[in-house]
């Protein structure tokens, strides 16, 4: 019991809580994962057999982690436990159940690329438009109907749906997600949906397998639960029926993957599933400063749909949080790259001690643009990983068609890589007659003569070095096996022979892959390390796990989304502007407004010791400059806790950097604030951010007609400013404006009212 005494009495008091359902409500940077190791550390210390645990978390570097953590408490009990991420978990457990819904046991794992080839091949052959059938939205519309557990035959008897689906044109929907469907299975293939929707139908139509692992699964625990769609929320809830020992880990403050299919009221309704429901809350956030965390409470206190919880640090007040002011996104760029020089400087700090945060991934380009102008070293994080790099998914297609020759995908992958004479009318000619006869399209390729009219020498050869790699892999390990298909499948040899810096960077990355393969098959915290196991994990990796060196000295880039779970000792969060943070698609619904802030409640709790945050005042957008307003969040901050920094000059040849410098006369209480409203547009006004401007005594418009550029004016609202440019005919006269607090604008003059200070004739 020695463990528990680094416990805080709630974390202690949520370990010892081991019957019945638990709820833990983890704030950020309270020390939720090590309540989970330790929680199962101390059921295998009461005597649970580890076979009976089963945890589920949203990444594999987070089981990992636990993993680890569990086995360094209770040694190698942990290898026992079912741990993993919900999609590798149930890969697991239908590997063993699969014959029960049709497939085999070696079932391939499709990826996102897989299925949108699936998805373009089914649509060129219903002769679809691809511009009103995008890929993408077919993609998702598939997706969202698996995770809502709809399948092809309730899609299609859904008046509702069909209704939706005609009247925006694409009433053929349906029929492409039941082609889908039967396409997947011919080839013996899984989405990564599928996962959970087959776990689903396989526990709804088989009693006795639901039975078994109910039986099995005596403890279950969910970490992120605040993540979890549909699909996921039944599987947890039928596995949990019998025994109840259920405990459910998260915070609702952090729930940020609705697009995806997330549902918020799994948590904020869990108690009415479970009346007799444990909760404890973890309140102390160790990770950040006061002020930090003090932000972060201001900031998702204005979300209506919560769970209540006061979160507090007793680490040092630290700085305050500092909020820069830029004139365009570019500038914003510069600043930040200049801040995060200084404080490397002055405080000894490393590259990776940095991150920038942003809402999309298109603001990186103003920041790598001025990281790379001062010399810092980046990297940016949700790009193209490893595993998705041409030459390496080539090679696994090839361990894939080894395993599942049924597999369609990774056949058309490969089948004239390297080239080996069948061009793609002799695929399309196999494809036809695999339809035809309802055959796979390999079983054709064994059966060639008979079913395609001269078809081509290499064929046969083809099916025969695939069938000699079946019987490789049957008696080598995963490194042999998988170094026997690259050299004999004119891989190896193919890319060797290609001696441009992208041939040997190619040939650089297989090397990199058959040496992870050989670092697995050494592994001795695994039993099974075939080569098929190898692909599963790769198939099964989550974004936090790929292509990720910690030991990169490099500032991070990322999307919040991204960042969520990390830390850093200094966080920029830019681009807080309305219509970009948050998002303008967010503003007609307070929910989707609330998942914004909830967003921003994330980037803010990233940062361990300094926060910094930035917005521009205009911004480029498809080749245009626009004028953008600070985010309303700004204003939901407490100002105590801010330092505004709105020393940054426009260097514009109007010579609008005569402006003074007002930052000292920027002031505000926070009893001045009013509550954020639910807007059904943006808001019209000007931030609160943006100094709010009183008139000078006995302002009063002037006649605009003989208006010229280079004049300082004032406006009632938006302050003081210079004419930048004219455009237009009277009476309809545009003026282009930089307005000294709030930026640029473009006004129609006879509704201006602007009052003329100089050149006034």
């Amino acid at each position: 019991m020695d463990y528990l005494q680094g416990l805080n009495p709630e974390q202690k008091a949520a370990v010892l809580q081991t019957e019945g359902p638990v709820m833990i409500i983890a704030g950020a940077g309270s020390g939720k994962t090590r309540v989970i190791t330790y929680r199962v550390a101390h059921l295998i210390q009461k005597g649970v057999d580890s076979f009976n645990i089963l945890v589920l978390t949203f990444t594999n570097k987070a089981a990992r982690e636990m993993r680890e953590r569990i086995n360094h408490l209770v040694g190698t009990e942990a290898k026992n436990i079912w741990m993993g991420t919900f999609h590798s978990v149930f890969a697991k457990l239908l590997r063993v159940e699969a014959d029960k819904i049709g497939y085999p046991n070696n079932f391939t794992i499709y990826d996102t690329d897989d299925t949108k080839s699936v998805i373009r091949a089914i649509l060129k052959e219903m002769n679809l438009d691809d511009k009103l059938y995008n890929q993408n939205f077919v993609y998702n519309r598939i997706s969202a109907a698996k995770n809502n557990l709809i399948s092809w035959q309730e899609y299609q008897n859904n008046e509702q749906i069909q209704a939706d689906d005609f009247s925006s044109g694409r009433g053929l929907l349906g029929n492409i997600y039941e082609n889908y469907v039967k396409r997947c299975f011919r080839a013996g293939a899984m989405d990564f949906d599928d996962l959970l929707f087959k776990t689903n139908e396989l526990l709804k139509n088989h009693p006795e397998v639901l039975n078994k692992y109910q039986h099995k699964f005596k403890y279950l625990m969910v970490d992120e639960y605040q993540d979890t769609n549909f699909s996921q929320y039944l599987i947890v809830k039928r596995l949990a029926a019998v025994n109840e020992n259920l405990c459910v880990v998260g915070d609702d403050a952090q729930s940020i993957y609705a697009f995806r299919g997330a549902n918020i009221q799994n948590i904020l309704n869990f108690e009415k599933d479970y009346p007799d429901l444990k909760v404890f809350k973890l309140e102390q956030n160790y990770r950040s400063t006061q002020n930090i965390v003090h932000v972060a409470n201001s900031i998702i206190a204005n979300n209506k749909d919560q769970l209540k919880k006061h979160v507090f640090s007793e680490k040092e007040n630290g700085d305050k949080i500092k909020v820069m002011r830029a004139f365009s996104d570019n500038e914003e760029g510069k600043l930040v790259a200049e801040a995060i020089m200084f404080q490397r400087t002055t405080n000894g700090l490393k590259w990776h001690d940095f991150a920038i945060l942003y809402r999309t991934n298109a603001q990186s380009r103003s920041m790598e643009e001025a990281l790379r102008k001062a010399g810092i070293p980046y990297k940016i994080y949700g790009g193209l990983s490893f595993y998705q790099r041409k030459e390496i998914k080539d090679l696994i297609a090839y361990f894939r068609l080894t395993f599942n020759p049924n597999d369609e995908e990774a056949l058309k992958r490969i089948i004239n890589y390297p080239k080996r004479g069948i061009g793609n009318t002799t695929v399309d000619r196999i494809i036809l007659a695999a339809d035809k006869h309802n055959l796979t399209p390999f079983e054709i390729i064994l059966q060639a003569p008979h079913y395609i009219d001269k078809a081509p020498a290499s064929l046969s050869a083809f099916a025969t070095m695939i069938q000699s790699f079946q019987v490789i892999t049957k008696n080598q390990s995963a490194y042999e096996s998988a170094l026997h298909i690259a050299q004999h499948s004119g891989l190896l040899k193919d890319l060797y022979e290609d001696k441009s810096v992208e041939g040997l960077n190619r040939y650089e990355n297989i090397q990199e892959l058959l040496n992870g393969i050989k670092e697995f098959s050494e592994r001795e915290d695994i039993e099974e390390k075939g080569l098929d196991v190898f692909m599963q994990d790769v198939a099964l990796l989550t974004n936090d796990d790929k292509d990720k060196d910690p030991d990169a000295d490099t500032v991070s880039l990322m999307t919040i989304h991204s960042s969520k779970g990390l830390e850093f000792p200094q966080v920029h969060v830019v681009g807080l502007e309305e219509n970009l943070f948050p998002s303008q698609m967010s503003l007609n619904s307070r929910t989707d407004l609330e998942e914004e802030r909830r967003l921003f409640y994330v980037a803010v709790t990233r940062a361990e010791h300094k926060l910094t945050i930035s917005y521009a005042t205009s911004r480029f957008k498809f080749g245009t400059l626009i004028s953008c307003e600070p985010s309303r969040f700004l204003d939901e901050i407490d100002a105590q806790y801010l330092e505004l920094d709105f020393t940054a000059k426009p260097a514009t040849a109007n010579n609008l950097s005569s402006f003074d410098d007002e930052r000292n006369a920027w002031t505000r209480k926070s009893d001045t604030f009013s509550k954020p409203k639910i807007p059904s547009a943006p808001p019209k006004t000007t931030s609160i951010l943006a100094k709010a401007h009183v008139p000078s005594p006995g302002f009063k418009p002037s006649d605009t007609s003989n208006l010229q550029v280079g004049m300082e004016v004032e406006h009632e609202r938006f302050g003081f400013g210079k004419v930048l440019n004219l455009e237009g005919n009277k009476p309809d006269v545009k003026a282009t404006i930089f307005f000294k607090e709030i930026g640029q604008k473009q006004l129609l003059l006879k509704f201006a009212k602007l009052s003329i200070l100089s050149g006034n004739e």
